[in-house]
């Protein structure tokens, strides 16, 4: 199917794009109803995609009847990208807009993602960071992924860098235990700043993300990992690809989980997550090099790596649509 634009489109188009970019000019022109582009079925098992959603969202109609050329161009159809994760969504972070989504709204398992609220809720108190806290038995109890050991001691600098870079989660657990809160009216407050934010979606059962109890949807998540790159010292310890921890027993240095640190994206924030229940997830605040940014969030990947690259190639999508669009408009 052939998508055209019209002559009033084109114009819409060009005086946009001087506006505000590209990426915006996308916006403006899917709102108005063209161009759309159309999804297609990228496996056996899966539904069409729905592509670019915003005109169906908006509940636009097309340009308007009166006063609108019926000259029209033809435009080069651009494919929704394939994409084997449950669930994604390309968010315009200034607008609210949503450029692409896949089951955006679908309840999902969200894994280490937590982390994010955990540190951010933590560092809203405003503790000493230079504190020193004694690792607990309950801390690492089959805490799975994490460096600490009972009877360590650490400083709250080290356990927020450890939960964020390192995704460790006797970390998380550590920081809500010893918050002014205490381990459960902390779950309780995270569930309150959800509500706050407008996660309608979200649910907490935990300050790790090893429960399953911690839901929520791609749409809630690409808006949580936006609201934590509003807090300085939140976004840039998710910027760190390495950082070194001092406990009272030992030193050492971490690495980020997120593997799209140092790659050529710019990465604003970003957290990874991972059990069986959630599959591979990743949300991150990129920016684009019209200096524009978007959320874009995968949940449910099949692997680890893939997470990372399917992010990317939503990345580049968006690029390119605009591009095309861009290129056709101005021809």
């Amino acid at each position: 199917m052939q998508v055209h634009i019209s002559s009033w489109a084109l114009t819409l188009f060009r005086g946009t794009r001087r506006r505000v970019g590209a990426i915006g000019a996308l916006i403006a022109l899917t709102a108005a109803g063209l161009p759309s582009v159309h999804g297609y079925s990228s496996g056996p098992a899966e539904a069409v995609d729905r592509g670019l959603e915003t005109s169906r969202r908006l509940g636009a109609s097309g340009p308007p009847a009166r006063g609108v050329a019926s000259a029209a161009r033809p435009v080069p159809r651009v494919p929704v990208p394939r994409l084997s994760a449950q669930a994604a969504i390309i968010l315009d972070p200034v607008t609210g807009e949503t450029l692409w989504e896949r089951n955006s709204h679908e309840l999902r398992s969200i894994a280490s993602i937590t982390k994010v609220m955990t540190v951010m809720l933590f560092l809203e108190q405003e503790p000493n960071l230079s504190r020193d806290v004694v690792i607990s038995r309950e801390d690492v109890r089959r805490a799975s992924t994490t460096y600490l050991r009972r009877g360590e001691r650490v400083t709250l600098r080290d356990l927020v860098h450890l939960a964020l870079v390192a995704s460790d989660n006797a970390a998380a657990r550590a920081l809500a235990r010893v918050s002014s809160w205490g381990s459960k009216r902390f779950v309780a407050r995270m569930n309150a700043k959800a509500a706050e934010l407008g996660l309608e979606q979200t649910r907490f059962t935990g300050p790790s993300g090893l429960d399953e109890g911690n839901v929520s949807s791609a749409y809630d998540v690409s808006r949580l990992i936006l609201a934590a790159s509003k807090h300085p010292q939140v976004a840039e310890v998710m910027r760190k690809r390495t950082y070194q921890i001092s406990t009272s027993r030992r030193t050492r240095e971490i690495r980020s989980t997120n593997r799209l640190l140092g790659t050529g994206i710019d990465i604003m924030a970003g957290k990874t997550g991972y059990i069986d229940k959630a599959g591979y997830c990743l949300a991150t605040l990129v920016q684009l090099v019209d200096g524009q940014s978007v959320s874009v969030v995968v949940l449910g990947a099949r692997s680890n790596s893939g997470r990372f690259s399917e992010a990317r190639r939503l990345v580049d999508w968006l690029s390119t649509q605009a591009s095309v669009l861009l290129t056709s408009a101005a021809e």
